[in-house]
């Protein structure tokens, strides 16, 4: 079976709960950031168990599970919790998410991840918007034969993240009193965390947070045409000289705690819209 006829029956298995609604903006929550998905109204949950093709978040902080409904006016799909590489998923069962969601409606990516700082002026508990990504996890999911009808061979990736709602994003930051950094992302294959030799390393390419996940999605919506805002939650420092050890849970506190501020501007972002 090829890409497209998973996804058509991934699709037939989804409208069959949620009917002709059309979800036009598309929300992939990161580790902590599940109770955003609380804010919706009139809610769908569809765990992803239940859907056909689609792979299990087996992460603690990721339900697993889509969240269909509204959000400050507009219509919305939520995924709560999302699929890494290191679960040992290929990169094409990573974004396959990503694809459903363009083929159900969404024209709008809203992508939140937690991430370790690079920047040595940052600190645990600043929320970065996401301005580039460099990816150094070893693969693409881009990789292998092209269906033209998706998206080109080769996408231009000059703007991955979307100038315009970063814009957006950072004026409602700053109405709300919100201060937010501007920085870029660098995605490893995880799932263990970097060393320090790794974290200076980072620095002198250019990043400013680390992190897991984010890119391969980011890179199949561009693909697809899909609109990208990335929002970042620095959990931890990891600049060269600053690094000690941290543990999951201590990256799940710090999401949680900083949780309502991300939700601020993503409901701010999605009623500009």
């Amino acid at each position: 079976m090829d890409l497209r006829e998973k996804i058509n029956e991934s699709i037939k298995t989804i409208k069959g709960r949620i009917g002709d609604f059309s979800p036009k903006i598309g929300i992939i929550l990161g580790t902590g950031l599940s109770p955003l998905a609380d804010m919706v109204e009139d809610k769908v949950i569809i765990p992803y168990g239940n859907i056909p093709h689609f792979p299990r978040s087996t992460v603690e902080g990721h339900k697993g599970r889509f969240v269909f409904g509204m959000l400050s006016g507009k219509s919305v799909v939520v995924m709560q919790g999302r699929i890494h590489y290191y679960e040992g998923y290929t990169m094409q069962e990573v974004t396959y998410p990503v694809r459903v969601m363009r083929f159900l409606g969404i024209d709008i990516l809203i992508v939140s991840n937690a991430s370790g700082g690079l920047n040595k002026d940052f600190k645990a508990g600043d929320i970065m918007l996401i301005t580039d990504h460099i990816n150094l996890m070893g693969d693409n999911p881009l990789r292998g034969p092209n269906d033209d009808d998706m998206g080109p061979r080769f996408p231009d990736m000059v703007e991955p993240y979307n100038y315009r709602l970063i814009n957006i994003a950072r004026d409602i930051a700053t109405k709300e009193g919100i201060y937010v950094r501007e920085g870029v992302y660098v995605g490893l294959s995880g799932p263990n965390l970097e060393t320090r030799a790794e974290y200076r390393f980072l620095s002198l390419i250019g990043a400013d947070a680390v992190g897991q996940s984010t890119v391969p999605e980011v890179i199949v919506a561009r693909h697809m045409g899909i609109e990208v805002l990335g929002i970042s939650l620095v959990t931890n420092i990891s600049a060269w000289g600053q690094v000690s050890p941290t543990t999951l849970s201590e990256i799940i506190q710090v999401s949680k705690e900083q949780a309502p501020k991300i939700l601020t501007i993503v409901k701010g972002v999605i009623e500009r819209i």
